[in-house]
């Protein structure tokens, strides 16, 4: 109700300030194109400021006239008959005012109360006109700003959806580890795993949710989830890191790595008895962020899972986020090993803070 209370002022004077600006603009025009017989004819001043000023007043009237005419006219050419008739009704009285007072300075002819009304009734029928253009424009404004909303709310929902389907995924894998170090003896291990988990459960759930994050958050995340799995598997696991730091401030969809981290880990690393390594690359091409996720693993290793649910789930998010402005590619180098190829549009954190309004 507030906001709708607020909206009614914001328009009402938005309506005062194109009224006075846009009578004050016709009324000078006026005043220049007759500015000659002012000076030849020393016609007065008056003959031009009468009629408008009543224009003006009779305008009033007329926007509530408006306003109803268009809840209740279903075509342009139903108000525009309509609104000529409430023109013609405001147009006759104004004009016959105005040429009752002129009589007092001058003589005015019957044709001239003609032509006045006639003329009366041209300019308030083209402000209806005018006034009905312009809310039919703020109309359709309005409406398209809301499908946008809808259309991005739409999207953010969906994003949120499929970030929130991981968390489960996540977890099962993670507790399924912890069991197995259970069942191994490694009670120590375990208890510190669990506490890994713990920590970065908490640090998922205490940051805002938001469907971009910049590289360096996306990589702090998912070097928390390594730990983990640098807990379960020793040395088995090895990290190859290489982020320059011109990249870092980049944004990427939240929780991108970690899922392709997991996938990486569990069928290019876990499955082999001397363990692998995991490469997380990123290098900037003209305006593409090119993020390259590898691991040593034998080729063949984990290729019936390339439709899994963290790679099914990433390539939806991206689909979601950037239309078709986006390179999601599996493959397997010659170089042996299995290796995730992302390119993204490249935008920064920082651009990103600059252009949204500090307050909403």
């Amino acid at each position: 109700m507030l906001f709708m209370n607020r909206q009614n002022v914001l328009n009402l004077r938005s309506f005062w300030q194109i009224q006075i600006i846009g009578w004050c603009c016709f009324y000078l025009f006026n005043l220049l194109e007759s500015i000659h017989s002012f000076l030849t004819k020393r016609e007065s001043i008056d003959v031009e400021t009468v009629p408008i000023v009543l224009m003006f007043l009779g305008s009033f009237p007329l926007r509530p006239v408006c306003r109803w005419l268009l809840r209740q006219s279903r075509s342009w050419i139903d108000f525009e008959l309509k609104a000529a008739a409430a023109a013609m009704l405001t147009s006759i009285p104004a004009g016959c005012a105005a040429c009752l007072i002129l009589r007092f300075s001058h003589p005015v002819p019957w044709h001239a109360v003609v032509a006045t009304v006639m003329w009366s009734f041209f300019i308030l029928f083209m402000w209806c006109s005018l006034y009905f253009s312009i809310k039919q424009w703020q109309q359709s404004s309005e409406e398209k700003e809301r499908l946008l909303r809808a259309e991005s709310e739409v999207r953010e929902a969906r994003l949120l959806a499929l970030r929130y389907q991981l968390n489960p995924h996540f977890l099962f894998n993670s507790l399924n580890a912890v069991s197995t170090l259970v069942l191994d003896g490694n009670a120590p291990a375990a208890t510190r795993m669990l506490a890994q988990i713990g920590d970065l459960l908490r640090t998922s759930l205490d940051s805002e949710v938001t469907a971009e994050v910049t590289l360096s958050q996306e990589l702090a995340f998912t070097e928390g989830y390594l730990a983990i799995e640098q807990t379960r598997l020793g040395e088995r696991l090895r990290i190859d890191m290489a982020v320059p730091l011109e990249t870092r401030d980049a944004l990427v969809p939240s929780m991108l790595l970690q899922p392709l981290v997991e996938n990486a880990v569990r069928y290019g690393v876990a499955p082999l008895v001397e363990g692998g390594r995991i490469g997380i690359k990123s290098a900037l091409h003209a305006d593409r962020l090119r993020i390259v996720i590898g691991n040593s693993g034998r080729r063949g290793e984990g290729e019936q899972r390339k439709n899994g649910i963290g790679l099914g789930n990433t390539a939806e998010r991206l689909k979601t986020l950037y239309g078709t402005d986006f390179e999601f590619s599996l493959g397997w180098p010659e170089t042996g090993g299995c290796e995730v190829v992302l390119e993204l549009p490249l935008r920064w954190a920082r651009s990103l803070q600059e252009a949204s309004p500090c307050a909403l």
